[in-house]
């Protein structure tokens, strides 16, 4: 709960929506911080969100109180343990609402369906719906991999500026995972910008040799999310490709769709 000086001044003041202000601009700084990678200074929280100083300190002293922020030794604020339970608690229900699509997509398809996240440098498997074939693929539901190896990684950084790619791909190294893989900064761009230019990503055997993955973004997600099918490569041939890829832009479009909804309520942020 926020304390008596905060209660008395902006946190029972309504929103222009009809919520709490306090509790949106707390959400606003939340958001912020992780913008700014987890850490920053009052001063900078200031400048970026346009609130007072004062105003700022009294949010994030509850925030502090709730564990949801930590104060550094630095007096820099960090982003709390706390919001490491609700991240996790989210992304296991962002599969669950994720699933009847993809099984949708298998059902159409006939191969594994997938769906992953971006979480820091790594992606992160948070649904799946194998195929009904007996050979087929299989990504164990909170598998984490490098992006620079994966179709869901090219499409979660197509949009991404070539400098915040570069900076990634400095921190994780691009170690090969097959003779095909991307191991290059300039080979990995040049694969987004094909991305960008064909609506889709594909993993080329680039993760495991005889494994073809096909994956496209989900246009609007709350957080950055991409789906994708995986299946052999003698099955996710050319040809099967021109087909399956308007499945899966069109099974994005209304996952997103159903994701804003259920997101957004109407309060107007979906």
């Amino acid at each position: 709960m926020p304390t008596s000086s905060a209660s008395t001044t902006d946190a029972a003041k309504p929103a222009a929506s009809g919520g709490v202000q306090s509790l949106e601009r707390a959400f606003d700084l939340l958001e912020r911080m992780a913008d700014a990678g987890g850490e920053v200074g009052l001063s900078e929280l200031s400048a970026s969100s346009g609130l007072p100083l004062p105003t700022i300190h009294r949010l994030m002293r509850t925030l502090v109180a709730c564990g949801y922020v930590r104060q550094q030794p630095n007096r820099r604020y960090a982003l709390g343990p706390r919001l490491i339970r609700l991240g996790e608690s989210a992304s296991r229900l962002l599969g669950t609402w994720a699933r009847p699509y993809l099984a949708r997509l298998v059902e159409e398809t006939g191969e594994t369906a997938n769906m992953a996240l971006l979480d820091g440098d790594e992606i992160v498997y948070v649904a799946q719906v194998p195929s009904k074939h007996s050979m087929r693929m299989f990504t164990e539901v909170g598998r984490r991999v490098l992006p620079h190896s994966t179709g869901v990684g090219k499409a979660l950084l197509a949009h991404t500026p070539a400098e915040e790619v570069r900076a990634l791909l400095a921190r994780t190294g691009m170690p090969a995972a097959t003779e095909k893989t991307i191991t290059t900064p300039d080979g990995f761009l040049d694969a987004l910008v094909a991305v960008r230019e064909t609506g889709y990503a594909v993993d080329d055997n680039e993760q495991e040799i005889g494994v073809r993955c096909l994956a496209v973004p989900v246009p609007d997600s709350p957080t950055a999310a991409a789906i994708s099918i995986s299946g052999p490569a003698g099955r996710v041939t050319e040809a099967a490709t021109e087909k399956i890829v308007p499945i899966l832009q069109q099974v994005a479009r209304e996952l997103s769709a159903a994701l804003a909804n259920t997101a957004g309520n109407g309060n107007g942020h979906g």
